[in-house]
């Protein structure tokens, strides 16, 4: 142990604790801007700076470890001179736009500014804008409110082990941009959005669509139709004011109903559906084992089917057929549903409500569609879209009651609910497959193996006397890592899950978010959940989707099905498509 004193406290914390960690441990907090424990820790920003006795210059807290008898001032007058002048510095050159900043309100150097009483700047600002960038783009690049704390550098290459951004040019032109000078499109961004979640400043977004949906439901001959995500229901009320508690998913149902939406129902429907055909997928693949390449890997998450196609494409065939959730949802809404509601599928405006960047691509893919010249999903809005969408219409936390899904297809299952987070899909997938290799349901939770925030997780169950190897992976690191493996003969696998955010949706680029906390594991917990008190625990107890077996697709990877519900990954192009205003 190291014994310090801190403001006049004193204090003991084991070796190699920072300065930053010892001060929070007894309740002192020093501010930071750039600083990620673990994964950008280069006491760039300045901001951190503390005295030191004994030392003339001030220290950064954030890297420097203590040692045994410092004297440490965390607001001497020297400190407070120095902290306010090196964020008058950062704000020179930043765009200082807080009214129009989609941040504001959530920016840690906004507060930090605020909270240092900075009311002006005596320097010259340097805000021009230093790229051009698309803004059509599912996610947008504003390098003038850049602060080069070098998070989303860290974040793409540590976490996700893409590498897209890296710092250009030296002194004060110094900024961050696309690697190698190569153009985004070229960069193989996942659209992961991991980057958007770790700036602290509003540097990086992504392209806001609440116009178009406002354009939708001013249409007296449009028919909006609105989806919602099994992983927005555990963070949708957190930037509105609703506790955990209190933001339930009927609360929501009411939110989308006041802010004009028509028929409202559930993700959790059609990932029933998804596990259905996937699950059946690959059931028909053990039986033909030496006809497929193996793994099977699952397909619902497009920032990783973006990773595949442009880290391994070889392996592109690996992938499930099957369409996600969002994609079986926006083909069922202009088909089955049109026809059960008796509307024009051409007058359905379908919206889906998504915790991800990527879903904003992946509804543009020609070959996700039914019809390669239109959109099954017309729309796709984040959760933190949706948070500025009730915000703005000034609806109240208080003024929210409990409602249902519109009949029929606001029915999901508890194994669809867990979704959300890393290695839902594949319990809810055992589970089914469970069933419809033996006819008997196993005991909900035999597949709770798989449950947990661990980056890179296997399991071996039994189904019918064969053992199946399976492995769970969330982060784009770890899957490129998994894939390192499966190509050197390394591991084994019979099916295998992949997330491309680290804990699942739960932890998706489109959530809201709190500066240097990570919410997905207690996300997760919160889908678990739901599961233990949902009335049905399996996809195929789902009577909404044994009904649209029943009346229209016949059975899971029947051709009606297959046609509708499944998608050729290998001609998917991974272009970005604009959005027509």
């Amino acid at each position: 142990m190291v014994n310090l004193t801190i403001n006049g406290q004193q204090i003991s914390v084991p070796e190699k604790t920072t300065i930053m960690e010892a001060a929070e441990k007894v309740g002192i907090h020093i501010p930071h801007l750039c600083f990620l424990k673990e994964i950008n820790e280069i006491a760039a920003c300045r901001v951190c700076l503390v005295e030191l006795k004994g030392m003339d210059k001030l220290v950064t807290a954030c890297d420097t470890e203590c040692r045994d008898g410092m004297e440490i001032i965390t607001n001497s007058p020297r400190v407070r001179k120095v902290r306010k002048m090196n964020v008058q510095l950062l704000l020179s050159d930043h765009k200082s736009e807080c009214t129009i900043c989609v941040r504001s309100g959530n920016c840690t150097l906004q507060s930090i500014a605020n909270d240092l009483g900075l009311i002006r700047s005596p320097f010259e600002h340097n805000t021009a804008e230093k790229s051009r960038w698309d803004n059509s783009l599912p996610l947008i690049r504003d390098a003038s409110k850049c602060v080069k704390c070098m998070r989303c550098i860290q974040i793409c290459e540590k976490i996700q082990g893409i590498k897209v951004w890296d710092l250009h040019g030296t002194g004060h032109r110094t900024t961050v941009g696309v690697r190698d000078n190569l153009s985004f499109e070229e960069a193989g961004c996942t659209l992961c959005g991991q980057c958007i979640t770790h700036c602290p400043v509003g540097a990086l977004r992504e392209r806001d669509d609440r116009d178009i949906l406002n354009d939708a439901m001013g249409d007296p001959e449009t028919v909006v139709i609105a989806q919602i995500a099994p992983a927005v229901r555990t963070a949708w009320g957190e930037q509105i004011g609703l506790p955990e508690e209190e933001g339930s998913i009927g609360k929501l149902v009411c939110a989308l109903k006041k802010i004009g939406i028509d028929y409202v129902f559930d993700t959790n429907y059609s990932a029933d559906l998804t596990i259905m055909e996937e699950g059946s997928e690959f059931l028909e693949r053990l039986k033909h084992r030496d006809e497929y390449k193996w793994p099977m890997f699952t397909s619902c998450c497009p920032g990783w089917i973006r990773f595949v196609k442009t880290k391994y494409p070889d392996m592109t065939e690996n992938l499930s057929t099957a369409k996600s959730p969002q994609q079986m949802f926006g083909t069922v809404a202009k088909t089955y549903i049109a026809h059960r509601l008796g509307l024009d599928p051409k007058k359905i405006f379908s919206v889906s409500i998504m915790p991800c960047v990527a879903k904003k691509y992946e509804r543009a893919v020609p070959q996700v569609n039914n019809d390669p010249e239109t959109s099954d999903v017309d729309l796709v809005l984040t959760t933190r879209e949706l948070d500025r969408f009730i915000r703005s219409d000034s609806i109240k936390p208080e003024d929210l009651t409990d409602m249902p899904f519109d009949d029929i297809f606001g029915e999901g299952s508890g194994a669809a609910a867990i979704f959300g987070t890393t290695g839902g899909v594949m319990e809810a997938a055992l589970r089914s497959a469970y069933f419809l290799a033996t006819g008997e349901n196993p005991d909900a939770d035999a597949f709770r193996n798989v449950r947990g925030i661990k980056g890179w997780k296997e399991e071996t169950f039994e189904i019918c006397g064969k053992k199946l190897n399976v492995a769970v992976v969330s982060g784009l690191g770890n899957a490129g890592n998994l894939m390192e493996s499966v190509k050197k003969g390394e591991v084994n696998y019979d099916f295998v899950e992949v997330m491309a955010c680290p804990g699942g949706c739960v932890g998706g680029g489109g959530q809201p978010f709190k500066d240097g906390m990570e919410f997905a594991e207690e996300r997760g917990q919160q889908l678990y959940e739901l599961d233990q008190d949902s009335r049905i625990r399996f996809s195929h107890e789902n009577s909404a989707v044994k009904l649209t077996y029943d009346e229209y697709l016949g059975s899971p990877m029947s051709e009606k099905a297959h046609k509708l519900l499944h998608t050729d990954i290998k001609k998917w192009d991974i272009g970005m498509k604009p959005e027509e205003k």
